[in-house]
């Protein structure tokens, strides 16, 4: 299971605007466990400092497919003079090494850091994903409110599980992964700051949060979720108290505070500062930051036809449509929201600073499994406290500000185009029965896509988890190869013979697998290269040559960023793309189909999501009848 990350991490220092240099702090850490939890931590690896010619190597090895040959020359100086004996590569390993040596993790203090709290555009399609459910078979509110009780009783039974710490161990190649992040993700939110955000995970408070927050027609509450006794709601008592929420707020709220969190951070943090210096104010943020997580009451989405449901569904997920549709019905700073649609509509959105996918999918998974479980009425024979609604007092200043971000949602939500695509020739079973990895393939398959569109290689990020580690977040799986961009260049050449095409998929499909288990157990370049120019820049040494070269944003100017998120639902997570001019594409693979959704900024002319996904669809078809005209395909 690959974690997803859709951010770029390491233009550190550079003037682009994405990254800038952190002030360190410690990031949320599972400090306060018991003892099955922290002996099982403990018990894991800590991530190894690969070596640095070993790494340089690498790094050339992956400019190739993507640089001419004098930029290749050039880098292949600038890296020479880097790693020498004696030179600025060999003290800021030797740097890094003593760091790896007296802490936990020596990337996940500066992961957190660089790729999310010091990242200053709006966590909304920029950073936080969206989850989209199958479409749900209610219509009405009635059906809204039951299965959100429902989901609401499938969290909190999760929620246990994690409590009572007998969550099932996850394994990698027979490895335990670290499952840190699963103590990260209820009871936690993120908090704008000026210049930089943080988080914070309130169960690990001394008086855990016993609420969630529900958000209707662009209004707040907070509804205790226990009984006095310490039990959770039945799903009939929390159908009351839904119905409640509805009753009161029938009406949209006038002053949609919500739409403040999908401001630039620097703008949401100053206007922060101003909301919470009311007493009033800041009691009813607390209450939303402090709660186990966010249920989000949606009203329908637009009609559509059938064939876009899918796609505007995945825009709700990921920004709600826009302020006249449901981008106000939401808290983005919180680390998990629920999403339930009137008309059936339903999935999460995710702030992405405390954990990537699997740990979010794989609750998920529990969740809708959780639903479709036959129930038996139990009649609420105890009285209920009324849910309580959250006020603000709304300023003129800050009613400007409400305004504003309105302007900046609508503008962004406009740019964003989506397109959820269901390849249903084939899934992951296909690939397995030719001895391929269904992700190298699939993977390949984007190379293809890609080279058919544009007629040349890009930089590609695949996200690789790095849990077999304790704390590990991820690094990168650099897709694009030599054996990659062989491939894509001799499959549409007709001068080359079938055998020879199919030696060649072979080839780029078994390079992807050998890079993503060097990513996997911590031997991948990226990560690495960020912590020697985090070295530098921690001890205000001159930033190397290498990390101004031309050649390293090129490298780190990922056209396609993409993710594998598996899942036993049949769901998509999506997310917008990292540079402007490129694509944001995750997949799900099933047994015999595989569902994409990808992405791109409309005002960008050189990118097209229905063309991306059309030659994705393709280059499948494409490899496989490749594959089946060759006798090769079943060694």
């Amino acid at each position: 299971m690959w974690g997803i990350c859709s951010r770029v991490v390491m233009k550190v220092g550079q003037p682009c605007g994405l990254m800038k240099p952190c002030h360190l702090v410690k990031p949320v850490s599972a400090t306060r466990v018991r003892g099955r939890y922290l002996t099982h931590q403990k018990g894991l690896p800590s991530l190894p400092v690969p070596a640095l010619q070993q790494t340089c190597e690498r790094y050339i090895t992956a400019l190739e497919p993507i640089l001419d040959a004098d930029e290749l020359e050039h880098t292949k100086e600038l890296v020479e003079e880097f790693k020498k004996a004696g030179g600025v590569g060999r003290r800021l390993q030797r740097a890094l090494e003593e760091r790896a040596q007296n802490c936990e993790n020596w990337l996940s203090e500066w992961w957190v850091q660089v790729a999310y709290l010091t990242y200053r555009l709006p966590v909304v399609v920029h950073s936080s994903p969206g989850l989209v459910l199958p479409c749900m078979n209610f219509r009405d509110k009635r059906g809204q409110i039951r299965f959100a009780a429902k989901l609401i009783a499938g969290v909190l039974d999760f929620k246990t599980i994690i409590d009572n710490e007998t969550l099932p161990v996850e394994c990698l190649g027979g490895k335990p992964l670290c499952m840190n992040q699963y103590y990260e993700v209820l009871s936690s939110c993120r908090i704008p700051g000026l210049k930089k955000d943080s988080v914070v995970n309130h169960a690990k408070s001394s008086r855990p949060p016993k609420h969630i927050s529900v958000i209707h027609n662009f209004q707040f509450f907070m509804l205790d979720v226990y009984n006095t006794d310490g039990t959770p709601l039945t799903t009939d008592q929390l159908c009351v108290q839904l119905e409640r929420i509805c009753d009161s707020s029938q009406q949209a709220a006038e002053e949609p505070v919500g739409i403040l969190t999908s401001q630039h951070r620097d703008s949401w943090g100053k206007v922060y500062t101003k909301l919470i210096s009311d007493k009033k104010n800041q009691e009813s943020v607390s209450a939303i930051q402090r709660s186990i997580f966010t249920l989000c009451l949606d009203g329908a989405m637009p009609k559509v036809a059938t064939e876009m449901y899918r796609s505007c569904a995945a825009i709700q997920m990921l920004h709600g449509g826009g302020s006249q549709w449901n981008s106000c019905n939401r808290w983005f700073d919180k680390t998990l929201q629920f999403i339930v649609g009137e008309d059936g509509t339903c999935g999460a959105n995710y702030e992405h600073a405390p954990a990537e996918g699997p740990p979010i999918v794989a609750l998920i998974d529990h969740v809708v499994e959780y639903t479709r479980k036959s129930e038996i009425t139990q009649h609420v024979k105890v009285p209920l406290p009324e849910p309580q609604k959250l006020h603000f007092n709304i300023t003129p200043e800050i009613r400007r500000d409400i305004d504003e971000a309105k302007k900046s949602m609508d503008i962004l939500a406009q740019d964003v185009d989506m397109k959820v695509a269901v390849f249903d020739q084939f899934g992951k079973n296909l690939p397995k029965s030719h001895s391929m990895s269904p992700d190298a393939f699939i993977q390949v398959a984007l190379q293809l896509a890609y080279y058919r569109m544009y007629h040349q290689c890009c930089a590609t990020y695949e996200s690789a988890s790095l849990r077999m580690f304790r704390l590990g977040r991820t690094d990168t799986i650099r897709s694009a190869s030599n054996a990659s961009a062989a491939f894509v260049k001799a499959f549409d050449d007709h001068h080359k013979q079938n055998t020879e095409k199919v030696d060649l998929l072979v080839k780029a499909v078994n390079a992807h697998r050998l890079y993503t288990n060097m990513a996997i157990n911590g031997q991948a370049i990226d990560r690495h290269l960020l912590g020697l120019k985090m070295t530098a820049l921690e001890n205000k040494l001159p930033l190397p040559a290498i990390f101004a070269d031309k050649a390293y944003n090129k490298a780190l100017h990922f056209k396609l960023s993409t993710s594998q998120v598996p899942s036993k639902t049949d769901c998509v997570m999506c997310f917008g793309p990292v540079v402007s001019d490129g694509y944001g594409v995750c997949y799900n693979p099933m047994n015999d189909h595989i569902n994409f959704a990808v992405s791109s900024f409309n005002t960008c002319e050189e990118t097209n999501v229905m063309h991306l996904a059309q030659a994705i669809m393709d280059a499948l078809l494409d490899m496989r009848t490749l594959l089946e005209q060759s006798p090769r395909a079943k060694l």
